[in-house]
């Protein structure tokens, strides 16, 4: 079942995964608050990227910069002077809407790199008329810097502007040789972070996917400037085969295609082999947990779209209810960030190559960079199932995003199993996020489970009482299997890990 991103929502706030902010008051655009298995999936979404890019690797290092830094910082990275949408203003309700979206929703026709003249002259061309009210009078299409501005101290004064960052990437370069040294880095290596940032968009939409405050998942990853072949990780992903949508493809109107990395690599359609690599890997990163392989594409930047100090980009796409839009960017920076900072600070952000015994100034190969809240709408898409057979959604989460790993069950409420159902409640919650629930029938408390994506149900029943046995039920398959007591906990852990229920129970019931 293909449900909507307003499906979504509507699921999200039932379910406690997402609402809009102080609803209670109305709410307010592009901000949303993160209900108790919302906060949960967040968290394990983190947790599981860190675990995966940062303590299971030995070449990157993390970091958490602050929200509001230096000003100058902003000014080097060139957000102050051109960190910026085109929006137009209707004349008649003063609404203001972003100028591509609304060519490209009006007219469905790719605007990236499209200067505001050109956003102009199809706005005026077509006769596009104002979304909120119908008006034609629009304004002329003009830039609007994104950034929130705030005041740091008492007083408002020319020195005290600050801003909220926009990006988590700016202090990794700032930073940059105090890491480097710190984590006793060698070239190649990755920074990497996770934390708030903060974009005044003009028309926030499409629930979690444009916020203006959301959450990033980012990774700076440097190499020699000229070393950009040596990817000694290539050999892990050659063989992993992805969609892949080109420059040329698009240019000459074909279809994405897919192919290994391997022939991507040789065909010459992705440049280098760490843009490759991170691409791939990232790929991996959400098959690995659960997502659908083939709502996935990657796509290269064209020309006209290319950042200024880009020398190739490429995006990490998925195939959303509305289209196909971007969930993680892959920007070769090269070496325009430290080049910057070094300019503006005076400081050496500089390395020693051993080799050559000069001073060299690495280059970001790749900056995968990702939103945690994109993240989790793709797991909840792809996971979302209404089951016809079982009469409720289910949703298939992988158990290490799951918010809850077992729901705990009495059969009946009678004292007896009462009392071991709350023992095991609290012997797991000593390491795991559990639920206890008593309420209803096995069914009904199965049901509700389903829907939050809990992977696993444990009830206790009067011969388990007996034989010191509880039935743990898989969420997916509805098979159940009866298990020792003893080991519990370890029984759980290994079940999140990956292994079956016939692996650690006896089979007693389900397909």
């Amino acid at each position: 079942m293909t449900i909507t991103i307003e499906d979504m929502a509507s699921f999200c706030k039932r379910k406690g995964f997402v609402y809009p902010t102080a609803e209670v008051y109305g709410g307010l655009s592009g901000f949303f608050d993160f209900g108790p298995a919302g906060v949960e999936l967040k968290n394990n979404i983190k947790a599981a990227w860190w675990q995966s890019f940062v303590h299971g690797r030995q070449d990157i290092a993390g970091m958490d910069g602050s929200i509001i830094t230096h000003p100058s910082v902003w000014k080097a990275s060139g957000h102050v002077g051109g960190f910026a949408d085109i929006l137009v203003e209707c004349g008649k309700c003063n609404a203001r809407h972003r100028a591509d979206h609304l060519v490209e929703d009006k007219l469905k026709i790719q605007t990236a790199g499209m200067a505001p003249d050109e956003l102009s002259g199809l706005i005026r061309k077509n006769n596009l008329k104002c979304p909120k009210c119908g008006n034609a009078a629009l304004g002329e299409p003009k830039a609007f810097n994104l950034m929130f501005e705030t005041t740091v101290g008492p007083t408002k004064t020319a020195t005290s502007t600050a801003y909220l960052r926009p990006e988590t990437a700016q202090l990794m370069f700032a930073d940059f040789r105090l890491i480097a040294e710190n984590a006793r880095l060698k070239l190649p290596f990755g920074i990497a972070q996770v934390g708030k940032a903060y974009r005044n968009e003009i028309s926030p939409r499409d629930f979690l996917f444009r916020m203006r405050e959301f959450e990033l998942m980012e990774i700076e990853y440097f190499v020699h400037p000229g070393k950009y072949g040596d990817c000694p990780f290539i050999g892990e992903v050659e063989d992993h085969e992805l969609y892949v949508y080109s420059r040329g493809m698009q240019k000459e109107g074909r279809d994405m295609a897919k192919m290994s990395v391997k022939d991507a690599l040789q065909g010459h359609v992705i440049k280098t082999p760490w843009h490759a690599y991170w691409m791939a890997t990232m790929h991996k990163w959400f098959i690995a947990l659960g997502a659908k392989p083939d709502h996935f594409r990657i796509r290269q930047h064209v020309k006209d779209e290319l950042s200024h100090y880009a020398f190739d980009t490429w995006d990490l796409e998925y195939q959303f209810p509305f289209g196909w839009k971007e969930l993680q960017g892959f920007a070769n920076r090269t070496d325009f960030d430290l080049t910057q900072h070094m300019k503006h600070s005076k400081a050496d952000l500089s390395l020693h190559d051993e080799e050559t015994k000069k001073k060299v100034i690495p280059h970001v190969i790749c900056e995968p960079a990702q939103g945690v809240e994109r993240a989790a709408l793709v797991f909840l898409f792809d996971g979302y199932e209404h089951s016809r057979e079982r009469e409720n959604i289910v949703l298939h989460l992988h158990p290490k995003l799951a918010p809850i790993k077992a729901g705990i069950f009495p059969l009946v409420n009678k004292e007896p199993l009462i009392k071991k159902a709350k023992e095991i409640y609290a012997e797991l919650s000593k390491e795991f996020h559990c639920a206890y629930d008593q309420s209803g029938t096995v069914g009904r408390r199965y049901a509700r489970n389903d829907e939050l994506g809990t992977p696993f149900c444990i009830t206790v029943d009067f011969e388990g009482l007996e034989d010191g046995t509880v039935t743990i039920r898989d969420r997916d398959s509805t098979t159940q299997a009866r298990v020792p007591v003893e080991g519990i906990r370890d029984t759980l852990r290994k079940l999140i890990e990956g292994a079956s229920l016939e692996g650690v129970g006896k089979i007693v019931s389900g397909n």
